[in-house]
């Protein structure tokens, strides 16, 4: 059974009226062409894509009057999903992910972080570093800038920075984009199966059992797990 609305559950821009769904009277026509046909009635409008062997397609339902186009509806889904597609690969570009540094990092927090902004890297989003001074930290911003310096450089095969990095106020800022994928080296930190394996740690190694310690696939004596005499000396 036809709806002649939308779904309750689907999106506004996924409902789209065509042919004996249009409810104007009058429309404005474009041809298959592309050229303004001007405005006419719905029924002229429906004769017409009858005569095309097309259909009529409401593109702009909102406009008085509603813009309809005479063009398949597969290629007219297929030209808005090709467009949305193309929307979306530039959609991260927008997006900034802030880092956090301060000049007296611990090695390992250092580590983590990079893992973090090569991951924002390679998902095409720009990463902010900051780095932060607290008190007298202040009388050194040399050692701020070399943390900052080396994190660069460690992100240099993912991205590069917009700006020489600045001191502004009491921190150090500076914005890094992302490399064009075909220039961007791989992210070293994604597992198989497509999901960045950050803050992973090694597995522990298993400690050897004791001297005189039953081995952990070794029946112990009397058939018990925990035989209380079984390093009894007679």
């Amino acid at each position: 059974m036809n709806r002649p609305f939308p779904s309750r559950h689907s999106s506004p821009d996924a409902f789209v009226r065509v042919n004996g769904k249009i409810r104007a009277r009058e429309v404005r026509v474009i041809g298959v062409d592309g050229k303004q046909l001007g405005v006419i009635s719905l029924n002229d409008a429906l004769a017409m894509a009858r005569q095309h062997g097309v259909d009529l397609v409401e593109v702009a339902a909102t406009a008085a009057p509603p813009v309809c186009r005479l063009v398949n509806l597969g290629k007219f889904r297929y030209e808005k999903a090709k467009k949305e597609k193309e929307s979306k690969k530039h959609q991260h570009a927008s997006i900034v992910k802030e880092v956090q540094l301060s000049p007296r990092i611990d090695p390992h927090d250092l580590g983590i972080k990079i893992q973090h902004a090569i991951g924002f890297l390679c998902e095409d989003m720009k990463v902010k570093v900051v780095l932060k001074f607290r008190g007298r930290e202040m009388q050194h911003t040399e050692f701020g800038f070399d943390v900052v310096k080396k994190f660069l450089a460690e992100l240099a095969p993912y991205g590069h920075p917009d700006f020489e990095p600045k001191l502004i106020g009491r921190g150090i800022s500076v914005m890094v984009s992302p490399l064009p994928r075909n220039k961007r080296a791989r992210n070293p930190y994604r597992v198989e199966g497509g999901s960045p394996a950050l803050n992973s740690s090694p597995a522990k190694p298993v400690a050897p059992p004791k001297p005189g310690a039953p081995a952990p696939d070794e029946p112990s004596v009397g058939g018990y797990s925990n035989n209380p005499f079984a390093n009894l000396q007679v």
